[in-house]
């Protein structure tokens, strides 16, 4: 399949390649368009950073790129939370079907 599964909502894009590995990898895209404030796009990716740890076991053996919409930035932690495990289920559950 070409370019792998991808998954998007209000939140966030996310897009996932099979890699060789036994671990998977993450890449993070939060530009300023996300929020001018850094603090901001830096809790993003701690948020995006530890919700990827704790599923790590289901994203074994991927590459996932994850790109931060401007909507990311207003809405509540427990939001993002659940949009980036739905991305997970998601991503994984194309990847074991291809």
């Amino acid at each position: 399949m070409k370019g792998g599964p991808k998954s998007r909502d209000e939140c966030f894009n996310a897009f996932a390649h099979a890699n060789a590995l036994n671990h998977g990898r993450i890449g993070l895209a939060v530009s300023r368009r996300v929020s001018l404030k850094a603090v901001v796009r830096n809790r993003i990716k701690r948020q995006v950073r530890e919700s990827f740890r704790q599923h790590q076991a289901l994203l074994a053996g991927l590459d996932v790129v994850v790109v931060a919409q401007a909507r990311a930035a207003a809405v509540p932690r427990a939001l993002i939370g659940l949009s980036l495990r739905t991305h997970w289920e998601h991503i994984a559950h194309r990847c074991k079907k291809s």
